[in-house]
């Protein structure tokens, strides 16, 4: 199985990492292309192409003048060590032995604005660049533009690789870029509910978490079919096929 995650807004280059060999992300002239075009922006135009503030637009401006292509060992950190969201809490790269990173590494990947589709060992340089950003390109308006033909085909090769089928755990704003791909490959999507006074609803935060859990599930415990993707059940999780629909397996747990 290949397992698709969304990045983090969020990065960690601060604590002590586990000690990683990193490699090169796939697309990385793909990558300074971007970055020269962020370069071209100034730190208002940042701003509002992300809607951030004028603090965290600096912090950024200073990020893509500091970007090389070729980047020096101490200036990275291994994808899957460096994002620190609630996906990444969930999935626990950190507590990974050898065994579990070279499995990652075949299976796991992450969309990524900047990078297009990242490995967990993949050397990243602090950045930000969400994939729904507006930011016309010599390829189109925004970004889907820029990845998809891209990714269109690099992932079914992934895919097939990794065993024929794609358990497709980002988000929607970043799985729009592999939609085109997403349409010829088996892909599941898997859904977390946690259930209230008899009502289940996706709550985001406990979602994400859930989506980063199921990951390295997979990654310890190497499900080989849909049916076996139904064992999990870590955090209190359980499949519901009640509240599951073709591809979308859900995962269902009573909130006390």
């Amino acid at each position: 199985m290949l397992i698709l995650l969304s990045p983090a807004k969020s990065l960690d280059y601060n604590h002590k990492a586990t000690d990683v060999a990193t490699t090169e992300p796939y697309f990385m002239d793909q990558a300074a292309q971007l970055i020269d075009l962020l370069r071209s922006l100034s730190l208002e135009e940042v701003a509002r192409l992300m809607d951030l503030s004028d603090k965290l637009a600096a912090l950024n401006v200073a990020r893509y003048v500091a970007w090389k292509r070729y980047p020096e060992a101490v200036d990275v950190r291994a994808a899957a060590l460096a994002f620190n969201g609630d996906v990444y809490e969930g999935l626990m790269a950190a507590d990974w032995d050898a065994l579990i990173w070279e499995r990652a590494q075949q299976q796991l990947r992450m969309l990524s604005g900047l990078y297009g589709l990242l490995r967990p060992k993949d050397a990243l340089q602090p950045y930000r660049l969400e994939m729904g950003t507006t930011l016309p390109n010599p390829r189109g308006k925004d970004l889907y533009a820029f990845w998809q033909p891209i990714l269109q085909d690099l992932l079914p090769a992934e895919v097939e690789a990794a065993g024929g089928m794609c358990v497709n755990l980002a988000s929607r704003e970043y799985s729009q870029a592999a939609e085109p791909a997403l349409r010829v490959i088996k892909v599941v999507s898997p859904q977390f509910l946690d259930q209230r006074q008899g009502k289940a609803k996706i709550i985001s935060f406990y979602a994400k978490k859930a989506r980063g859990r199921m990951a390295d599930w997979i990654l310890r415990h190497q499900p080989q079919s849909i049916e076996d993707l139904q064992q999990f059940d870590l955090d209190g999780y359980q499949f519901s096929a009640t509240h599951s629909r073709p591809g979308q397996p859900a995962f269902v747990r009573t909130q006390v």
